[in-house]
């Protein structure tokens, strides 16, 4: 009469075991990767916004994205900056959808990126002669002084180097 061989209940243990100490060995090093991602993504969005902040300026008589019709006697605004950056334009400030025929210049941006700290993709515009925040305070996902052209992530907290994420 052959026998069935089974495993025992010991021997199911042991392995539950061994699956559970490498699991707890190998998912701190994935969730590890997932905030490493989100530092890189945030600098190189940055990275981008800055870039397309300079060359819109260059285009539309020095003047930086955020002050309506280009006019920097008006106080700046986030719609002004989210039109100038996602929309065609004149030299002059008069934006239209892209691909309308005189207005040369962007879109930069397809639309405002969401700060991937954060989640979320406002701008806080500061003010001229406004002091700039010294720190994020997670309200937007960005922070924004068009008369010095700082453009920074408005999220509190470091990566894993101990950088500020406010000081990228």
């Amino acid at each position: 009469m052959p026998t069935r061989k089974a495993f025992t209940l010991v021997e199911i243990l042991v392995v539950v075991l061994i699956l559970g100490i490498l699991a707890a060995i190998v998912l701190p090093r994935f969730s590890n990767a997932s905030a490493v991602a989100r530092a890189s993504m945030l600098a190189d969005d940055l990275r981008v916004i800055r870039m397309q902040i300079q060359v819109f300026k260059s285009q539309h008589i020095g003047v930086a994205p955020g002050y309506p019709n280009c006019d920097t006697s008006q106080a700046p605004t986030e719609a002004a900056f989210v039109a100038y950056m996602t929309m065609a334009s004149t030299a002059e400030g008069a934006t239209a959808p892209p691909g309308t025929p005189g207005y040369d210049y962007g879109p930069y941006l397809r639309e405002i990126p969401a700060n991937p700290v954060n989640g979320k993709n406002t701008v806080q515009i500061v003010s001229d002669g406004q002091a700039f925040p010294t720190e994020g305070d997670d309200s937007h996902g960005w922070v924004y002084q068009p008369s010095t052209l700082v453009f920074k992530a408005d999220s509190p907290g470091e990566d894993d180097s101990g950088k500020a994420y406010f000081e990228y």
